[in-house]
């Protein structure tokens, strides 16, 4: 049922169809960052998948809601003392990011089945297609798998789980943006070392790196303590880094690790972009030189925001453009690494 075509209506298509995946992801990770920041996460105690998406729609469905979420730890906890209309706001939080991956998933799968049965889909990108579509319902279940370690004996979810939910995310952005590369015209440039397109593939793991490393800080709530820099608490190097046994278990259980890791990585990654800007500016030229650049400014301006946000301790406005800046900053490091990888013009897919 797949066909070779290399006709342009094809790929423009195609190509059209992953530019809305990608804003749909970007959707979806911009809607789930505010659900954290608002401690909304677990407003719905249950998981429904088809008849979940309908809200409550009377106050007797209200009060069944409320009294499920008063039943779990945090609900004692972070809201105690909750009233119908502040359950309200965060159960609606939930309910819109909930809604917001169904439609991520239906943009993946149904033009997938369309494309298929029409034979538009090129032979080399089928099986990376149809991925796509397995993979945010993975992330579906990723996500209520994460919701449900909040359930019992956590007062929040478990984040481990949340690094994995936003993980899997940013692998299907850079999915969507690679193929959506494959797909472009794109000018031919002169083939760059094999240092540069290893630099490339460095930078972008760099990036992801600390972004999910910022996973860590949001689900220790490690961004509401030291809220000074360069320092914590008067120290490079704070005490209480070490807390807990063991290097693995220490990074991703113990908020004043997790907040020096991600802050000390995001200034790392800053200094190490700024260095391979300034030799690129003599290295590389056209495309792969301007591509460069927008991921050296995307990475002055999210270092900027991470600042802000650590001294004003996470307000959510501020909070929300640090995640969806840093996603920008990631998608800026795969198309990167991906121009230098295709120097050639022309979709790379044909």
């Amino acid at each position: 049922m797949t066909t070779t075509r290399t006709s342009p209506a094809p790929h423009v298509a195609l190509r059209r169809w992953m530019l809305v995946c990608i804003g749909a992801v970007f959707l979806a990770v911009s809607v789930g960052g505010i659900t954290r920041l608002t401690e909304s996460g677990l407003s719905i105690t249950e998981w429904r998948p088809v008849s979940g998406v309908l809200p409550p729609m009377n106050d007797a469905d209200w009060n069944r809601a409320l009294e499920m979420f008063q039943q779990i730890p945090q609900a004692q906890t972070t809201h105690a003392g909750i009233t119908m209309g502040e359950f309200k706001f965060i159960y609606w939080w939930e309910w819109f990011h909930r809604l917001v991956a169904r439609g991520v998933g239906l943009v993946f799968a149904i033009p997938f089945l369309w494309f298929w049965v029409k034979g538009m889909l090129p032979r080399p990108l089928w099986w990376r297609l149809a991925w796509l579509p397995f993979l945010t319902l993975c992330q579906g279940f990723l996500g209520w798998y994460m919701v449900q370690s909040g359930l019992a004996e956590r007062t929040e979810v478990s984040a481990v789980r949340l690094a994995m939910h936003l993980s899997l995310a940013l692998a299907i952005l850079a999915v969507a943006l690679w193929t959506h590369e494959d797909l472009r015209e794109r000018p031919p440039e002169r083939t760059p070392s094999a240092g540069w397109r290893r630099t490339s593939v460095l930078a972008a793991v760099l990036v992801m790196t600390t972004i999910v490393a910022g996973a860590f800080v949001a689900g220790l709530r490690a961004g509401k303590s030291f809220n000074t820099f360069p320092l914590m608490a008067g120290e490079l190097f704070p005490t209480g880094y070490a807390s807990i046994a063991g290097f693995l278990a220490n990074a991703t259980q113990n908020p004043i690790a997790a907040q020096f890791h991600h802050r000390w990585l995001g200034v790392g990654v800053a200094l190490f972009i700024l260095v391979i800007a300034l030799r690129g500016a003599k290295a590389l030229a056209g495309e792969s030189l301007a591509m460069l650049n927008s991921l050296r400014n995307g990475v002055l301006l999210q270092t900027a925001l991470g600042i802000a946000t650590l001294l004003l301790a996470v307000p959510v406005w501020l909070g929300a453009i640090h995640q969806l800046v840093g996603v920008l900053v990631f998608s800026a490091a795969v198309r990167w690494m991906h121009r230098l990888r295709h120097p050639s013009a022309g979709p790379s897919a044909a």
